[in-house]
């Protein structure tokens, strides 16, 4: 289709209102108007939708875009409609769509109304799907999330292999437009070739999002360190990552306990919920969402804030993905991300039960995310690197924590040399956990089979420590002295620059690795220094209010507040009763009795002096459960009866059925019929169990009115309820 500059702006300014394309957006657009196969790689944030709406709006037909994400095609559909046009300019299909909704779908595509469908790898994979498409006229294909083709990609989805052969089957010859925001150079050989697509033209962005700042944090006391992060950005929209379902709702619950509203967002939840979850974020309704990693957000929202990582992620794709959805809109964006050994463990863990090429591939993946949080060199060059772009540190501009704090350096050039010169004697067979094990002289299966004992390294590195030489060798890739594949198990091999060195070594410094367990923010040392500092003008008012009472009421001063009392005011300065309450020696009666003047005063005070007051003092938290469910576990496993155990525990028979529930909708087995015989009997039992074998929903109000309020009472029914869920679901 030709098409001259003038129409395509024009098309641009009349339906998306911009007068200039961002990038290379004109170039991609003009390439698939030209019905050219097209790779575009641009980080989250560059324009990579407009690269296929607008081709799409303008040429003729309907253009099928291929995306995992059913949250992210409902608001794509919503942005275009809202640009202009009907409903039926655009449309998605996929399995939350009802029968009435998907005729009404394909009817506006065979009218010929809509200019963008798009659909789940699964919908588009059905045949009465690829037969229906068969009939359309369409412009081209556009595979949104294209690294989801690859095993190397940190979301890969088996479906996605299919896609050129249901492609194909649909119509050949048709342009394939394919994007991805993350792509190492394995990533984009693995997609041009499953795509068959060796013809395409590459529009590669730089992966550098200059507005962002990195940070990695040790993961102590996380909760108070997310809470009092999120009250210092109030108001902020921001995304929390977690890996596991549980996680996401007990971080969610703690947030809503401490005044944030936040919701929870994962797979384990309705679509029906979801959706409105995605909704109330874009509306801002509530300013946070916790999300499971692996099941991801996909929601097209520009002004994130911050993303926070509560366990580190599995990839540097994923990472950098994730946080890529800080700040698109070129405003601020903060990604921290909290780094433990024992979510390593629990990751690594993870990789036991997968094939050994999958586990020799998500090692190698997972070993570079722990590289990069333990290495103290510029973070945006680290991430760059990954991807293949060079960076010079200097123009990072202090937009990372290791630019930020003081760097130690250590004079490197005999190290990297021996490094260098091992490469070089051993070839190029052995990852870098095998050279420092040389170094440090420790023995390993390894070192044993290939005889690395004997070499004169072997335990030379032993005084420098294992810091230094993971220094070392984390900046040998980064400067290019070696080179690491990742994709054939991490082997390390010298370059033209190594060998170059060992020519002519010369004097080179490195930057020294922190620890994390040794990291401390800024906001620590500012911490440490308000808990010792008592604001003594704030005590002088203090206690002449103090005072002012105490004569009112003719009492000492110190019934009304005690010394110690009064500085921890003048610390965290409380200025509502629930923060009054939470100062040593206070407590709810005297901080009603006596509080409010002195939160007024101090209310007033931190305004009238702008104080930056240390809000997160007091961290309220759930109630630990874990002692009652287990104790409840224990008791039944002893055959007690449920009242016994409710009267030992001092809660309500009620109270005792709904926190066995919740044992057993949890996934543990309990064996019930001790007590079950006792309270009911067995045709009653039998009548019940069959109800619940054939209805259509669990509901016990009303299994109660269908098996009749005057045989059971509902404390029968939901009984029977836990008992069906224990025998049959666990």
């Amino acid at each position: 289709m030709g098409i001259n500059n003038e129409e395509l702006f024009s098309n641009l300014k009349s339906f998306f209102g911009f007068d200039n394309f961002k990038g290379e957006q004109e170039e991609i657009s003009k390439n698939i108007l030209a019905k050219r196969n097209t790779f575009v790689i641009m980080p989250t944030g560059g324009g990579k939708s407009m690269c296929y709406q607008l081709p799409a709006i303008i040429s003729e037909g309907t253009a099928i875009v291929i995306s995992p994400l059913i949250a992210l095609m409902k608001n794509q559909v919503d942005q275009i409609r809202a640009f202009g046009g009907d409903d039926s300019i655009a449309h998605f299909l996929n399995s939350s769509l009802n029968k009435a909704e998907t005729l009404q779908v394909k009817a506006d595509l065979v009218a010929g109304k809509t200019k963008l469908l798009y659909v789940a790898p699964e919908s588009f994979a059905k045949q009465e799907n690829v037969d229906f498409l068969k009939s359309l006229k369409i412009s081209f294909f556009a595979i949104d999330e294209a690294h989801c083709i690859s095993e190397w990609g940190h979301d890969f989805r088996p479906e996605y292999r299919k896609i050129k052969q249901i492609v194909s089957s649909v119509g050949e010859n048709l342009p394939i437009i394919a994007l991805t925001a993350t792509a190492t150079p394995k990533v984009q050989q693995d997609i041009i070739k499953n795509l068959q697509m060796t013809d395409a033209d590459l529009f590669k962005s730089s992966f550098n999002r200059t507005n962002l700042f990195y940070e990695i944090r040790p993961k102590k006391d996380i909760l108070k360190d997310i809470i009092k992060f999120i009250k210092k950005h109030d108001g902020k929209s921001g995304i929390i990552y977690c890996l596991s379902r549980k996680k996401v709702e007990e971080v969610a619950e703690n947030l809503n306990l401490n005044g944030i509203k936040a919701l929870p967002y994962h797979a384990g939840l309705e679509s029906k919920v979801r959706a409105e979850t995605q909704d109330k974020f874009l509306m801002e309704d509530v300013n946070v969402i916790v999300a499971t990693i692996a099941f991801g957000m996909g929601i097209d929202k520009p002004d994130v804030r911050f993303v926070i990582h509560h366990d580190i992620p599995k990839s540097m794709e994923g990472y950098y993905q994730e946080t890529g959805r800080a700040g698109r809109d070129g405003g601020e964006g903060v990604c921290l991300a909290f780094y433990a050994q024992k979510d390593v463990d629990k990751l690594t863990k993870f990789l036991k039960d997968k094939s050994v090429s999958e586990r020799e591939i998500g090692t190698q993946i997972l070993k570079e995310v722990i590289d990069y949080a333990e290495s103290g060199v510029c973070r945006r060059k680290q991430i760059l690197h990954y991807f293949g772009e060079k960076y010079d540190e200097k123009d990072c501009k202090c937009m990372c924590d290791n630019c930020k704090k003081t760097a130690t350096y250590f004079e490197a050039e005999s190290q990297l040399l021996s490094l260098l010169k091992l490469v070089d004697k051993v070839g190029d067979k052995f990852d870098d956990l095998h050279l420092l094990n040389i170094f440090l002289g420790l023995e390993t299966a390894q070192t044993i089979a290939y005889k690395h004992q004997n070499l004169p390294e072997f335990g030379q590195g032993k005084l420098d420590g294992e810091l230094l030489w993971k220094s070392v060798v984390r900046q040998a890739i980064l400067l290019d002295f070696l080179v690491k594949d990742i994709e054939n198990y991490g082997l390390l091999s010298l370059t033209q620059k190594g060998r170059d060195f060992i020519d002519n070594s010369h004097p080179i410094k490195f930057i020294l690795n922190t620890l994390i367990e040794d990291f401390s923010t800024e906001d620590d040392e500012n911490e440490k220094q308000v808990s010792s500092a008592v604001d003594m003008t704030l005590m002088l008012l203090l206690k002449e209010l103090r005072k002012k009472t105490a004569e009112k009421l003719s009492v000492q001063p110190s019934i009304i507040f005690q010394e110690p009392s009064l500085e921890e005011m003048c610390i965290n300065y409380p200025t509502s009763m629930d923060e009054l309450t939470q100062i040593s020696g206070v407590g709810k009666g005297k901080a009603l009795k006596f509080g409010k003047p002195f939160i007024d005063l101090i209310a007033k005070y931190v305004e009238e002096n702008d104080i930056d007051r240390p809000i997160d003092f007091v961290i309220k938290s759930q109630a630990n459960k874990s002692a009652l469910k287990i104790s409840i576990i224990q008791n039944i496993d002893r055959k007690i009866s449920l009242e016994d155990i409710a009267k030992s525990k001092g809660i309500t028979y009620n109270e005792i059925l709904n926190e066995v529930e919740a044992i057993v909708n949890s996934g543990t087995k309990l064996n019930l019929t001790y007590f079950v015989d006792e309270m009911i009997d067995e045709d009653r039992q039998e009548e019940v169990f069959d109800y619940f074998r054939t209805a259509e929903n669990d509901s016990i109000d009303l299994a109660l009115s269908v098996l009749g309020e005057s045989d059971y009472t509902i404390e029968d029914i939901q009984l029977m309820k836990i008992k069906f869920t224990s025998d049959l679901g666990n």
